[in-house]
């Protein structure tokens, strides 16, 4: 992939490889928030833009949340094509659904972070939120994009649906925390380790949450308070890609969230939410790792299947 080093893009591994042969993900650059109180960036209608890829499950909770609070006519967007190869994440248009930039007409995303800041150091990560009124990046961070779109543009929209509401958010933030360092970016951390031990313990790590998920559900459908919120949309996009991806593709093989029983079946309940069913595709999803990260495929073989989550 590569990253920006001083606002000059540097080709490189899609990976940030530890001594130890663990993997480690970069943090976010851009932290901005949207608010009223805020002196640049107030809530607005078709003042921001999203920029995201359909296979990218951090960008996917961005796209879920657009839907479920009612910001699609409020907030503009950009798919990328689902392959991320020296450049980067790239606006070609040769690939169903995609868009290319529609605001600057770019070729690659990085040009886009060059935009906001000509000296930034980041990868050049999506999901990007970005103002149309300064042009530039608010915040490339998807949990805090989340956060933004849960209540920021509530009066615009009417929608006061709280998927962070404040007698849940202290179980919300402790089971996000699990979620994400064993889960979310323990995929990753299996698929990317250069080491047996490091990988090792990334995917004991990963399946033990996942049984711990899967007690969770035994009498609730869902994670926290028994009520739609955001540690399930967190969860989802990694449980969507399992199966079709990270089972075979990063080594998670432990076991198939087909197998679990209790999660399987609230992986096809959610998906049978518009929110989620209309923002999940799976060419997009398969293209993207098996023909983007070379060195674990090198023949770029694309699976024909699965065409569905369970």
């Amino acid at each position: 992939m590569g990253q920006l080093v001083n606002g000059v893009w540097t080709k490189g591994s899609v990976s940030n490889i530890q001594k130890d042969g663990s993997f480690k993900r970069v943090d976010s650059v851009f932290r901005n928030e949207i608010s009223n109180n805020d002196q640049v960036y107030k809530p607005e209608t078709n003042r921001y833009h999203l920029y995201v890829s359909y296979a990218c499950p951090w960008a996917h909770r961005t796209l879920i949340f657009r839907r479920l609070k009612k910001l699609e006519h409020h907030i503009s967007v950009d798919y990328v094509h689902p392959d991320m190869l020296e450049n980067g994440w790239s606006f070609l248009k040769n690939f169903p659904k995609t868009t290319g930039d529609t605001l600057h007409d770019k070729k690659y995303v990085h040009e886009i972070y060059q935009i906001s800041n000509k000296k930034v150091s980041s990868k050049a990560t999506v999901p990007i939120l970005w103002d149309k009124k300064t042009d530039t990046i608010v915040n490339n961070e998807s949990a805090e994009i989340i956060r933004i779109m849960n209540s920021a543009f509530n009066d615009i929209t009417k929608n006061y649906d709280d998927y962070y509401p404040p007698s849940l958010r202290t179980e919300i933030d402790k089971i996000n925390k699990v979620i994400y360092e064993n889960i979310n970016n323990g995929v990753y951390k299996s698929g990317f380790s250069r080491t047996q031990d490091s990988y090792e313990d990334a995917v004991t790590k990963l399946f033990s949450s996942l049984e711990m998920i899967d007690e969770i559900l035994e009498e609730k459908e869902y994670l926290v308070g028994n009520v739609l919120t955001e540690a399930d949309i967190r969860l989802i996009p990694t449980l969507l890609r399992f199966d079709s991806v990270y089972y075979v593709h990063f080594k998670c093989n432990l076991k198939k969230i087909s197998e679990f029983k209790n999660i399987s079946f609230y992986v096809k309940r959610m998906f049978n939410n518009p929110a989620i069913n209309s923002t999940t595709n799976f060419d997009h999803i398969k293209r993207h790792y098996y023909f983007s990260h070379e060195d674990i495929n090198p023949y770029r073989i694309i699976p024909i299947g699965p065409n569905s989550p369970i």
